[in-house]
């Protein structure tokens, strides 16, 4: 057990902490029972400080700390593409998506594409998410987070499942989106908080204690490879990062579809008081993206010059806590805890959100009450944690890189997806039958060219099967011709427009990125 008393202390201080925030923002006027806005979209009260935070805290949970240190580790900031790109996709999304989105009052995504194609497409998608976000995101922030618990408390696996499960449902299930996105600002904090400790004591270490700034040109001399951030084709992580087709091929298709469309993100946006607070804190989220590799990046890199015999590459940000003095070692572990925690109640949320909207509201008991509604969707939360719990291990654990594993297991359907939004949006005679062809086409074309192309990087693959499908629906929606009529959206009915506030800080995204690039390159 690396932890001690006072690390024991500093977690269930932060735990209660946290538990009192939770329930002081979920607590209800007095007569008001939750109805579904209130607990699936936080009765669309969310200010853009919140939504910002609650962005960052759900992607960055165990897989994005321990599985990207792991990638850091083994690759170097080549990884960090992710992170400096997603910064300009939040500001395409809040630009150009999120203004339909709202303007449709939605609540889930699934819902959206039925009104602009028909049932079929909200039915397939809905059950598609519903097996992602359990089999694949669910499995991994929990088996991550549990290896963590087991390297530092010594208890088996299971229970560290359990307990992550009981503390994340603690609050989220009772309540709802507001409770998540509210105290992801005390898990951001925390986050932050931890991430920098373990980034600056490695430094110092790697330095002799001569500061961080010795200790960076220090880890550059040791290890330059790592500060490549354009992979060539003779680098051994070449299929991870193929080169400059990161910047201009798949990654662009992965992001889109993660920022844009993915429910358990996009949900903190629809919940917000008005478009204009929405890109507020999606601008906000943007920012906060450029410093992610600082925390989450760098700790794995260190780990490569300090301990060069680790079993596996996602042992990197763990080995690097046990650098941190305990008390704060405590505030680190209370971090890594905070952020699969957001995950976890994020996720389940929006498995909730989806399953009752669009499955048990739409298919099974159309005329439900508010307040089945909302025990449908607590009750399917539950649900999906314990099957999270039982395949956590199987599915996830024989991955080396566990967020490779995730990227490249998501990449078997995102291109589907983004086609079926891209086209919904800006080809008016796009019909349902070419919404379902990308689906399944981009899963089967995807499995064909990992079995008979496995020399093509996956990054690629996403890309090359992204155009396969573009060309396969517009197909299927010419040869449909007037057989079948779409529900257009008339984007000429949407405002585009911003303020002036978030189109400073666009261009303050796009002008930070290209300096990252330029110094680097």
């Amino acid at each position: 057990m690396i932890l001690n008393g006072i690390d024991i202390g500093v977690l269930i201080a932060y735990t209660l902490i946290l538990l009192f925030v939770a329930y002081w923002v979920s607590r209800d006027e007095k007569g008001h029972e939750k109805n579904a806005n209130d607990y699936f979209l936080a009765s669309k009260s969310l200010p853009w400080w919140a939504i910002g935070a609650s962005l960052i805290a759900a992607n960055i949970s165990a897989e994005q700390i321990i599985g990207m240190s792991g990638s850091g580790y083994k690759i170097g900031m080549a990884i960090a593409a992710y992170e400096l790109m997603a910064a300009i996709t939040l500001i395409i999304i809040a630009k150009f998506f999120l203004p339909i989105f709202l303007t449709k009052g939605i609540y889930t995504m699934p819902q959206f594409l039925e009104n602009r194609y028909d049932g079929r497409v909200r039915t397939v998608m809905a059950i598609f998410w519903l097996a992602l976000y359990t089999f694949v995101n669910l499995t991994s922030v929990l088996y991550l987070g549990s290896l963590a618990i087991s390297q530092f408390i010594g208890v088996d696996m299971v229970y560290g499942m359990i307990f992550l499960v009981l503390f994340s449902m603690a609050y989220s299930v009772y309540g709802g989106l507001k409770a998540v996105a509210m105290t992801d600002i005390v898990q951001v904090i925390m986050l932050v908080l931890g991430g920098l400790f373990v980034s600056y004591l490695a430094l110092n270490q790697i330095s002799g204690d001569a500061g961080v700034v010795q200790g960076f040109a220090t880890l550059m001399e040791k290890a330059p490879e790592k500060f490549d951030m354009i992979l060539s084709k003779d680098n051994p992580n070449y299929m991870d990062l193929p080169g400059i087709s990161v910047l201009i091929g798949g990654l662009w298709i992965m992001n889109i579809s993660y920022w844009g469309f993915n429910q358990y993100i996009i949900q903190r946006a629809l919940a917000a008081k008005n478009i204009q607070e929405a890109q507020k804190g999606m601008a906000f989220a943007a920012y906060m993206k450029l410093f992610v590799p600082i925390i989450v990046v760098l700790p794995g890199i260190c780990a490569a010059v300090l301990a060069t015999d680790l079993a596996k590459p996602d042992q990197a940000y763990p080995e690097m806590m046990k650098l941190l003095p305990h008390g704060l070692l405590g505030v680190a572990f209370a971090a890594l805890v905070a952020a699969i925690a957001s995950s976890l109640s994020s996720m389940s949320n929006s498995i909730s959100t989806i399953f009752t909207m669009d499955i048990y509201k739409k298919l099974i008991n159309q005329n439900a009450s508010e307040h089945k509604l909302v025990f449908v969707g607590r009750a399917t939360a539950l649900i999906a944690m314990v099957i999270a719990i039982v395949l956590a291990k199987p599915l996830v654990g024989k991955s080396e890189q566990a967020f490779q594993f995730i990227q490249e297991f998501t990449g078997f359907f995102t291109p589907g997806i983004v086609v079926i939004f891209l086209f919904g949006f800006f080809w008016k005679k796009a019909t349902a039958s070419s919404a379902l062809t990308a689906a399944i086409s981009s899963v089967v074309l995807s499995w064909l060219f990992k079995i008979y192309l496995p020399e093509v990087p996956f990054m690629d693959r996403v890309g090359l099967v992204f155009i396969l499908c573009c060309v396969l629906a517009a197909v299927v929606t010419l040869l449909g011709g007037a057989k079948e009529q779409a529900n257009a959206i008339h984007l000429d009915d949407v405002s585009f427009k911003t303020t002036s506030g978030f189109n400073i800080a666009a261009v303050g995204v796009v002008l930070i990125l290209a300096a990252i690039y330029a110094t680097w390159w």
